[in-house]
């Protein structure tokens, strides 16, 4: 039986397990990605092993996400992950040198390598026929020691694509029509595979838009093949000899099937606030907006700028409108000054920010209250643009464009102009002088740490037994944004938990905090509906919790990354096997779990009791052994520190 382009990279790095669905798997990583936001956390954590160099072929850290200086606190920790870059083998990118996914895509994707990162986005460079899977960074800390990833091994979801996308849809509407029709948690345990003549008309950049959206179905990851269009892309890039060929077996078999003709495709849009909710653009035109806004690494590539700033080319935007544009890096920065893009752009209205992030993660460009932004980020969930009565809108560059001509939404099919088709040059300006290579690993490197930077706080082993109140209890869909919000407020604090941790639940429940310090001591509990922890991998949002005393979340069920991460931090992740048990347990009940340790190793099924009302609940922990053992350590790094020698960096 032939073998899926998924399958075979997973087969060529697979260190333990075996290829069944539902089997935990382990595979060597030979690439990680870490970014600002989350990769203080990692360092700290690399540090605290003890290894004194990355053992990955290649791993890079990227400022993309806390640009803003409002004070010491980012500069502070950009230069404190400049120093761990020298001093433990990573590159550096510096801030302003753009967004970690189309950056390491430019200059760093290799076809058949794999690539572990502490954003949840990582999984964009599947565009290159790469295994590249967002992960908490506890797990990428281990990934550049060295050890494998785990994770249960997907099924594989193959989706054949035939046709060509007419005028004015782009593939921004391809992964909205997925989110249309599978919603936020139709891709979970799966890895989500392309194949079929469409992918002929689709380029290497229309595919990150694609595999980086396949996050918010809550894919394990997205695979594309490396054929044509991914060599023409790596040679664009100056990169050809990194091209190797990485196709599907003509009879390679799918688990689970699905086929989009992209003729058919419509623009698309998602209302707020999830990407989930998906609509065709004719039926919500006219609804008037406050901003558009075009970049982020969901839309990154030059032609989404170019069509953009061909639908506006000697025109003004609507005077109520804010049209932000957000450039993906600095490379692609300067050919859009090279090419006369931006000039257009400028012209129209445009207000230019720098290379990174920005708005998409709510640092800046906020929009206003209660007022409609249409956004090409890949998120939607509330607060997240940094303004809390939000009315996010996601849609493709031609329909921000053309929206932000008009002031209401538009399907741009109406606009009285040809489609602007855009054909990228074959050779472009290529810029790598913001990326700092590793120190020599004798250089003698110090860490430079500000004062906002402060030790991981110690993580007790699980106790005996478990008792404690259930703190909050929240509904469906709930996304880490939610459980940890980001925003220029809160990210700053990311290499300090206590200090993040005050605003753990805060768009959900304000008084979560000083509840939860109250009852630090004792433990606590959460109640979460389906798909818990949705969204950004960022491993704050466990790791906070755990600080304030959480020690078990107890769901309907969980998103995957945030799932491990909980289980990272010594936080047992229990699925309700009653699905209506949840309307029975309220806030402020108290839980009870006696033996717990005992009930762990015993077996899958726990027991959970409510004292309050004198029930029981059966769940299911669905941990494999490793991840048992990690919670009653307390958290992974508990369980491996012993085994690390500190001097030589020698075992595991």
């Amino acid at each position: 039986m032939g073998k899926s382009v998924a399958q075979k990279l997973i087969e060529s790095h697979l260190v333990e397990g075996r290829m069944e669905a539902g089997e935990e798997i382990g595979l060597k990583i030979d690439q990680t990605l870490t970014q600002d936001a989350t990769g203080t956390l990692v360092m700290l954590e690399f540090e605290a092993l003890g290894v004194p160099r990355v053992r990955t072929e290649l791993s890079a850290q990227y400022v993309d996400h806390n640009l803003l200086q409002e004070d010491f606190k980012n500069p502070d920790d950009h230069l404190f992950l400049r120093s761990a870059c020298k001093k433990f083998g990573l590159w550096f990118s510096r801030p302003g040198n753009g967004v970690s996914h189309p950056v390491h895509m430019e200059r760093f994707g290799i076809p058949g390598k794999t690539l572990l990162g502490s954003d949840s986005h990582t999984c964009a460079a599947g565009s290159l026929g790469m295994l590249a899977i967002g992960a908490g960074g506890l797990e990428v800390t281990m990934a550049m020691a060295g050890e494998p990833f785990h994770l249960r091994m997907p099924k594989i979801w193959g989706v054949r694509l035939t046709g060509r996308l007419p005028d004015w849809v782009s593939a921004k509407d391809v992964i909205l029509e997925m989110l249309r029709r599978h919603g936020v948690d139709g891709g979970l345990g799966k890895i989500v595979e392309y194949y079929g003549p469409g992918l002929d008309h689709l380029t290497a950049m229309d595919r990150h838009v694609i595999a980086n959206m396949g996050a918010e179905l809550g894919a394990t990851t997205t695979v594309f093949p490396a054929d044509d269009a991914v060599r023409t892309f790596l040679t664009t890039q100056g990169r050809g000899d990194a091209w190797r060929e990485m196709l599907a077996d003509p009879d390679a078999r799918y688990d689970e099937h699905d086929e989009i003709d992209l003729s058919q495709l419509e623009p698309l849009i998602a209302l707020p606030s999830s990407p989930g909710h998906v609509v065709p653009v004719s039926e919500v035109a006219g609804r008037e907006i406050y901003q558009s806004y075009i970049g982020s690494s969901a839309n990154p590539g030059l032609r989404d700028f170019a069509v953009a700033a061909a639908i506006v080319d000697g025109k003004q935007v609507h005077d109520r409108v804010s049209f932000d544009v957000n450039p993906t890096s600095r490379q692609i920065l300067e050919n859009m000054v090279e090419l006369g893009i931006l000039k257009k752009l400028i012209h129209a209205g445009a207000r230019l920010h720098q290379a990174g992030c920005g708005g998409c993660i709510g640092m800046g460009q906020a929009p206003a209250s209660g007022r409609i932004s249409l956004r090409t980020v890949p998120r939607n969930f509330p607060g997240r643009s940094g303004t809390k009565e939000d009315q996010v809108y996601l849609c493709s560059p031609e329909t921000a464009a053309a929206s932000a001509l008009t002031g209401v939404i538009t399907d741009p099919r109406t606009l009285d102009m040809p489609y602007p088709r855009f054909r990228e040059p074959r050779t472009l300006l290529i810029n790598t002088e913001m990326l700092v290579p590793p120190a020599p690993q004798d250089a003698g490197v110090e860490l430079e740490m500000g004062p906002n930077i402060q030790p991981l706080p110690a993580l007790d082993p699980l106790p005996e037994k478990l008792e404690g109140p259930v703190l909050l209890k929240v509904a469906d869909n709930i996304s880490t944004d939610e459980i940890l919000p980001a925003g220029a407020k809160v990210l700053p604090f990311r290499s300090n938990i206590p200090e993040i941790s005050k605003f753990v639940f805060n768009p959900v429940d304000e008084s979560y905090y000083e509840r939860a310090m109250a009852s630090r001591q004792q433990g606590s509990f959460i109640v979460g509906g389906v798909n818990y922890g949705q969204g950004s991998s960022r491993e704050h949002a466990a790791l906070a919790p755990r600080y304030l005393g959480l020690r078990a979340v107890i769901a309907k069920s969980f998103a995957r990354i945030h799932r491990q991460n909980l289980s990272n931090f010594g936080i047992l992740p229990l699925t309700l096997v009653d699905a209506e048990d949840w309307e029975k347990i309220a806030q402020g009940d108290v839980i009870s779990i006696p033996d717990v340790r005992q009930v762990l190793r015993q077996g899958d099924r726990v027991e959970v009791i409510n004292r309050t009302r004198d029930e029981r609940y059966v769940t299911e922990h669905r941990l494999s052994r490793r991840q048992v053992e990690m919670v009653l350590a307390g958290s992974l790094i508990n369980l491996v520190r012993e085994r690390v020698t500190a001097t030589t960096g020698e075992g595991f």
